[in-house]
C-alpha cells in the first residue's frame, strides 16, 4: 500500500474517533455514531489496500515462479 494511501485511512480512522469522542462529551448520540462509522470505514479502507498490496505482490511472485528470471519477461 502506498504512503499516501496508508496516511489517508490512518487519518480518517482518527477523525472519526475524534468525532465519536466529541458526540460522546456533548451527548449528541448522532455524532458518536457518525464518527464509528468513519472509523470503521477507515479501517475497512486499510485492510482492502493491505489485501490488494498481498494479491499484487502474490501475482508478481508467481510470474518470476513462472518466467525463472527474477521477473523479467522472455524475448
Amino acid at each position: 500500500m502506498g504512503a499516501f494511501d496508508k496516511a489517508k485511512d490512518k487519518g480518517e480512522q482518527m477523525k472519526g474517533r475524534a468525532k465519536e469522542q466529541w458526540g460522546d462529551a456533548t451527548d449528541n448520540e448522532t455524532l458518536e455514531n457518525e464518527g464509528r462509522g468513519d472509523e470503521l470505514k477507515g479501517k475497512a479502507k486499510e485492510k482492502w489496500h493491505d489485501l490488494k498490496e498481498e494479491g499484487s505482490d502474490k501475482l508478481h511472485d508467481a510470474k518470476e515462479r513462472m518466467t525463472g528470471r527474477g521477473g523479467e519477461e522472455r524475448r
